[in-house]
């Protein structure tokens, strides 16, 4: 059975160093194909995998998906941000870091079958292949899933050839050159959040912080086409950059403190027509602290948490250099 006739694989993708890093792994083996399958519990569709045999995972130029009914993105369609290989190395991979079994297993994702995509939300909704009806062996539809709305599930189309065929650009729906002229105008020019002018205020070390601040943000929103935070290496320096804020104009923070407060600064802070990414994927921050304190670069002091001296510099020096 040939798959995907209809559709120009060399222009299908928008790949770039941010794809490169985070979604697009090595063609897959048979090997790893098999072993995928056993640990998730799920046969592939012979279309996603021959699909992932041209490229294996990565962003689509097109990445809206029309829809019959209104859901937490828009009345009419949804949106990915990224379609995920076969493979376990890269973080947005089926075996990754925040494969598929991340979704069910810490974000309480229904255990339909497979998470094949995530979505600008930073994981407030997904896109699943669904083997209910089928069985772990069949040919699986693909739904949206909304993790706002009690994890409602929205049919997308009958299998993944029709899914990837279906998909078209953003442009379809909406300017999306004007949302992210709003989105710059907004980090160049709105407030930060009351908590984030206060420990901005508070600091001295790094040269004109808050036009650094901004520039740091306008690069997320280059990259990207919006504001979220993620994985990505300008958001792990934003969060960095919160937290040495945070931490260095209060005492005893525990990890559990900062994680509570972290929404208030960039997140989702309580004034509006403020700086902010309008929400936030907690796992994204928890991982971001898991990581710095595997490497060292945050320490325990007792019950407390803080950057070491070194790493605080590093930061320092960093931001100064901007």
């Amino acid at each position: 059975m040939s798959y995907f006739l209809k559709l120009d694989m060399k222009d299908f993708w928008d790949n770039s160093q941010y794809a490169e890093q985070h979604y697009i792994s090595e063609p897959p083996t048979d090997e790893m194909i098999t072993k995928i399958e056993i640990d998730l519990g799920y046969k592939l569709p012979k279309s996603y995998i021959l699909f992932m045999q041209h490229q294996n995972g990565g962003i689509p130029k097109n990445t809206c998906f029309p829809t019959t009914e209104p859901t937490c993105w828009a009345e009419n369609h949804i949106a990915i941000s990224g379609i995920f290989g076969i493979g376990y190395e890269k973080s947005c991979s089926l075996g990754g870091e925040f494969g598929s079994e991340f979704w069910v297993e810490m974000w309480d994702y229904p255990n339909i079958g497979i998470a094949i995509a995530d979505c600008p939300s930073a994981g407030h909704d997904m896109i699943f292949l669904d083997y209910r009806e089928c069985g772990p062996t069949g040919e699986p539809c693909v739904v949206h899933v909304d993790q706002e709305d009690d994890f409602k599930i929205t049919w997308l189309a009958d299998d993944f050839e029709s899914f990837i065929v279906g998909l078209v650009h953003d442009d379809v729906f909406s300017n999306h050159e004007e949302e992210k002229t709003a989105t710059f105008h907004m980090v160049n020019t709105a407030a930060f959040s009351t908590e984030l002018m206060n420990l901005l205020s508070k600091q001295s070390d790094i040269r004109d912080l808050e036009t650094k601040l901004r520039k740091l943000c306008k690069g997320i929103v280059e990259e990207k086409g919006y504001f979220a935070l993620h994985s990505d290496r300008k958001s792990l320096l934003l969060y960095d950059l919160q937290f040495w804020l945070y931490s260095s104009y209060y005492d005893e923070i525990t990890a559990e403190r900062f994680l509570d407060t972290y929404p208030k600064f960039i997140a989702m802070p309580s004034e509006e027509e403020v700086v902010s990414s309008g929400g936030y994927a907690p796992d994204f921050v928890r991982d971001w602290l898991k990581q710095r304190m595997e490497e060292g670069a945050i320490v325990e002091v007792g019950y407390y948490i803080q950057f070491t001296e070194r790493e605080k510099n590093r930061l320092i020096e960093k931001f100064n250099e901007m």
